[in-house]
């Protein structure tokens, strides 16, 4: 079912009240690719009733108003993306289409959605419930950050918000805690994942400096970007505080991870796979084309690259998804009345992270404090192994009618190449089964200096897949090509590295570039700190960074000359 957007709604499930209301930045699609729904799902699954609001309008209470009051708290998110980076181009111009809004049109979400949905309950509701921050903005925002979009640092969004809590990461498990805690009348400060202002700075915490000493001192601020970042464990993080004004902006330890019995329940649960009809009437919702027949098989990334949120919002852990739950459904999606044969991507944040992981975090240890697992070098105790995924691709194959089943995700090509055992059988499989004409993959830069910067691995890689993938599409005789993701203007990057990864386009690659991006600062990444200080947080030393947005954008069009 889908979960009620009106009153009208409500009485035809027989619930006369709430418990929870949740309001997004996105049109609501009812999928388990789509967060509002999960959390709204999971809840009602728990034994909650639960509305959600989407886009609304906030210029009158209409909208905001629609479903009365809940009686537990009111949900806010954004939505998928950032507000800001919905809206703005990393040249800061207005983008005009967005793919979570019907027609496409970019004009229901507003600038620092966040926020202004906030407001805009307190406008309407003077003595209402708590207000719960969650979703992508609230969770990369949660602590002082910078924000390329005023050119400053932001105190925590929970206090600009005058929300009362805020649940960061992925947050089933917090969210289902916070409403039990919230029915009992229970202290909820206590819940892992989540984040509450106090008067006082609890005992036992690691405390980050104050918002007003890092928006002044740059070592200050890459200092407590240390200390943050590496309190994003669950297995190791401490509880950490930081003085915002007169308050104190507590972050309680990350929740546990979801089992995978958990995991495969969240993504069991029944989801229409639709824009909910309220909304869908208004036109087309471009983001629906790519995920409704798609299969999420795992959640985390081990590959840290710098300009990443992922590592800080889903994990450096990687959890997956049991492969009797995925081909379940599978055979579901096989039988839905729109489906027309093909799965249109099999993945995660990175596609070939399926099945494996390190055994000192399966055994609760924890990520390493000072190593990552993939850059400089690929850590030898990780045991990369393709081995789980290409047997899961190859029973996808088998449910009856499945057509075809593309692994759109990116693939780190370096780990492909480094898996002795399974990495040349796998790329056959994607090259003969699972490429829809192209491949895409991330080298993001050929050039050592900038790479470094990126947390990413140099480019002999990269050229040996690049040989071998179409050694092997040549012996399939397949008609198909790689792809390559690429960033201008990233710290560290000056015009003459955009030359020569223009001479390594045109020479190595033989390819002139397409998918090329200027790099946007976006909150809690070690490239956007790198943005802000100049200088690199591993070493210390200067870096260069291009911010005159005209000098940015001609570092992109140098690609194209």
């Amino acid at each position: 079912m889908f979960l009620p957007t009106t009153k009208s709604e409500c009485r035809k499930l027989r619930w006369d009240a709430l418990d929870v209301i949740l309001v997004t930045g996105d049109t609501y699609i009812d999928s388990p690719f789509i967060g509002v729904a999960v959390v709204g799902k999971v809840l009602v699954d728990a034994g909650y009733r639960v509305g959600i609001i989407a886009q609304p309008d906030v210029t009158s209470a209409d909208d905001i108003i629609r479903l009365g009051e809940p009686k537990l708290f009111w949900g806010v998110t954004a939505g998928c993306i950032d507000s800001m980076v919905a809206n703005r181009t990393a040249s800061g111009r207005g983008r005009k289409r967005d793919d979570y809004t019907p027609g496409g049109v970019n004009d229901r979400r507003p600038d620092r959605a966040a926020i202004v949905y906030s407001n805009l309950i307190r406008n309407h509701f003077k003595e209402t419930c708590p207000i719960v921050l969650g979703g992508i903005e609230a969770s990369l925002r949660r602590i002082a950050h910078y924000d390329y979009w005023s050119d400053k640092i932001r105190r925590s969004v929970l206090f600009d918000a005058k929300a009362d809590y805020l649940l960061y990461g992925m947050a089933e498990r917090a969210v289902v805690e916070l409403a039990a805690a919230l029915k009992a009348d229970e202290d909820p400060t206590v819940i892992r994942g989540l984040c509450y202002i106090s008067r006082t700075k609890p005992d036992d915490v690691l405390e980050l400096p104050a918002f007003n000493v890092v928006k002044e001192d740059r070592d200050v601020f890459t200092e407590m970007f240390h200390g943050f970042y590496r309190n994003n464990d669950p297995a190791t993080a401490r509880p950490l505080a930081q003085q915002q004004d007169t308050r104190f902006l507590v972050q309680n330890p990350p929740a546990a991870y979801l089992s995978q019995a958990e995991l495969d329940a969240v993504y069991g649960l029944e989801y229409e796979r639709d824009v909910h009809p309220f909304y869908g009437d208004a036109g087309p919702v471009r983001a629906l084309d790519t995920i409704r027949f798609s299969l999420s098989t795992h959640r985390g990334c081990y590959g840290e690259c710098n300009f990443c949120a992922i590592a800080v919002h889903q994990g450096r852990q990687v959890r997956w998804r049991s492969e009797a739950s995925i081909l379940k459904e599978a055979r579901a999606l096989a039988v839905h009345p729109q489906f027309k044969g093909a799965i249109q991507d099999v993945g995660g944040p990175t596609a070939n992270m399926y099945g494996f992981e390190c055994a000192r975090k399966l055994e609760g240890k924890g990520c390493c404090p000072d190593t990552r697992c993939l850059y400089p070098q690929m850590c030898a105790a990780l045991g990369v192994d393709h081995g789980p995924q290409l047997q899961l691709l190859r029973k996808l194959r088998s449910v009856p009618g499945m057509k075809r089943v593309v692994v759109a995700s990116g693939i780190r090509h370096d780990m492909v190449m480094a898996d002795e055992r399974h990495g040349d059988a796998y790329l056959r499989e994607v090259v003969k089964h699972h490429v829809s004409g192209q491949m895409k993959i991330a080298p993001e830069h050929s050039e050592d200096a900038v790479l470094d910067k990126m947390g990413k691995p140099g480019s002999f890689s990269l050229l040996a897949f690049r040989d071998r993938f179409y050694e092997l599409t040549k012996q399939l005789g397949k008609k198909q090509y790689l792809t390559y993701y690429l960033i201008a203007a990233h710290p560290g990057c000056e015009e003459k590295d955009m030359r020569a990864l223009r001479g390594f386009c045109a020479g190595k690659l033989k390819v002139k570039p397409e998918q090329v991006q200027v790099f946007t600062p976006t909150p809690s990444t070690y490239s956007t700190l790198m943005y802000w200080t100049e200088r690199d947080p591993f070493s210390g030393k200067a870096c260069f960074v291009e911010k005159n947005v005209r000098g940015r954008e001609r570092q992109k069009e140098i690609l194209y000359e």
